[in-house]
């Protein structure tokens, strides 16, 4: 049965009035003043019972994980223990210094009867309230991603058949993870299509050059341009790349925001010619980095740029005046590749600084490529290289916060569904310092009813029903 929780003064107690022992402009008192908690209540009504014993209070659960990653306070025990001793953190949550504190596996039992939409709820909240707050610009984003490490060891690492994890990746619906403006052969067999961890199955194995590998997640975050309101998370296994969620990120933005966007601001990794196509395709103004930019053909070889297309004939022609026509297409790569006729390659003067094949020099065109290549102009644009320069100074300082103030780097718990939980807990204790910071005042009613929609555009892959595991906590301590 859901409990509720009536503060009030202790009888005996007369001359303790928490109020008036926490000072005015405490960072708890100004947290109060900016997001409520009680929509808990309603939003978890449907998981309790209407018999049996009374439990905690929801609003009070709601807060402790909050403070644990406010303060960045190393485990739920560790919370516990010092919860008696912090008179704010019992004026935050309502207790007297006679009620007793609950014990911390309630909150591991709040977390997995809950499940994930609550705590999306509360930062999507924190969003709607910076966009009252004017906060929000809404009109451009900044993307980039960062690895969390697992809470699991290399050694629980185990070989399987790729079937069996093949199989198992389906259910919890894993993504494609290879990029797509590479040429990786259709025989690789990537590691974690092999290789699973027995301690967090949701976690992959990533490469980190020098470091070697390691289990880890991939978080991904959307920042807005005004003044780094986080407005969009998404949280991934590590082997997910970068580019596959620019578009999740910016459908995400654009309905915790009510804006549409104008421009989406990202580094040479999102700069794919399928985020390109899409970008110019919803009007959206993609200030990436090229990934083509960075793949030349090979040293001082002619790059696609030298070559001209012609679209009435389909065809090429190439620095030294011949033609390529199509020649086939490639149904993996979605692309037409065009060729010189045969033995011309072989005799061109220009040949050294065109390819060292022996067939010769080819190009791939793709259906959408009067898309792709204006994107790569709207990119190479001054605008847009200043974009990219004020995008190192924003994701980092966002990301920096999040892992010297609230133990961002490393997941606390296991299962992909846990750590979506810790990431919209960071991204919504980040923006309630940017509205501390602001002065910003609680929600309005308004506001308020337009955040409390769950788990909107179906997205969230993980959140299906994934099978308990322990909750361990690990984090370096820090005070805020």
């Amino acid at each position: 049965m859901m409990g509720l929780h009536q503060p009030q003064d202790s009888l005996f107690n007369y001359r303790v009035n928490l109020d008036q022992r926490i000072r005015a402009d405490h960072p708890l008192r100004r947290v109060a003043q900016v997001l409520d908690f009680t929509f808990v209540r309603a939003e978890v009504a449907g998981f309790y019972g209407k018999n049996g014993n009374e439990g905690v209070d929801p609003v009070i659960l709601a807060k402790l994980m909050f403070l644990l990653f406010f303060d960045d306070v190393p485990s739920e025990r560790e919370l516990m223990a010092r919860l008696p001793e912090r008179l704010d953190y019992l004026w935050f949550l309502g207790y007297s210094l006679d009620d007793l504190t609950p014990h911390h596996s309630v909150l591991s039992k709040a977390r997995r009867r809950w499940g994930p939409a609550v705590f999306e709820n509360i930062f999507v909240r924190t969003v709607q309230q910076c966009v009252e707050a004017g906060l929000v610009d809404g009109k451009k984003i900044h993307v980039d991603a960062s690895l969390i490490e697992a809470n699991a060891s290399k050694d629980s690492v185990v070989k399987s058949g790729p079937e069996l994890i093949a199989a198992y990746k389906r259910a919890v619906a894993a993504q494609a993870t290879k990029l797509d403006d590479t040429a990786t052969p259709e025989s690789y067999v990537a590691v974690n299509d092999t290789h699973v961890s027995t301690t967090d199955p949701d976690a992959a194995l990533v490469s980190r050059k020098g470091r070697g590998s390691r289990l880890c997640y991939h978080h991904h975050r959307a920042v807005d341009d005004a003044q780094g309101v986080i407005t969009a998370v998404q949280t991934t296994p590590g082997s997910i790349a970068e580019n596959h969620q620019l578009f999740d990120l910016v459908e995400q933005h654009q309905a915790n925001t009510e804006q549409t966007l104008d421009t989406v601001v990202g580094d040479g990794k999102y700069g794919t010619a399928d985020n390109l196509a899409g970008c110019v395709e919803r009007g959206i103004a993609p200030h990436l980095g090229v990934l083509a930019d960075q793949q030349k053909s090979g040293a001082g070889h002619y790059d696609d740029t030298h070559f001209t297309y012609d679209a009435t004939t389909d065809t090429y022609m190439c620095p030294a005046g011949q033609k390529l026509a199509p020649r086939r297409y490639h149904e993996r790569r979605g692309t037409h590749e065009y060729a010189a006729g045969a033995g011309v390659c072989a005799a061109c003067a220009l040949r050294e600084k065109c390819t060292d094949a022996q067939s010769g020099r080819t190009l791939q065109r793709r259906p959408d490529a009067d898309a792709v290549s204006l994107g790569q102009q709207m990119a190479r644009q001054a605008a847009a290289r200043r974009d990219r320069r004020r995008r190192w100074h924003l994701m980092e300082g966002s990301f920096a916060q999040a892992a010297n103030e609230h133990g961002f780097k490393r997941s606390r718990w296991r299962r992909l569904w846990r750590q979506q939980i810790q990431d919209w807990l960071i991204a919504a204790v980040q923006n309630v310092k940017l509205l501390v910071r602001a002065g910003a005042t609680k929600l309005s009613g308004a506001a308020a009813a337009l955040a409390v929609r769950v788990i909107r555009l179906g997205m969230r892959a993980g959140v299906i029903g994934a099978s308990p595991a322990p909750d361990l906590q690990t984090s370096p301590t820090h005070s805020v």
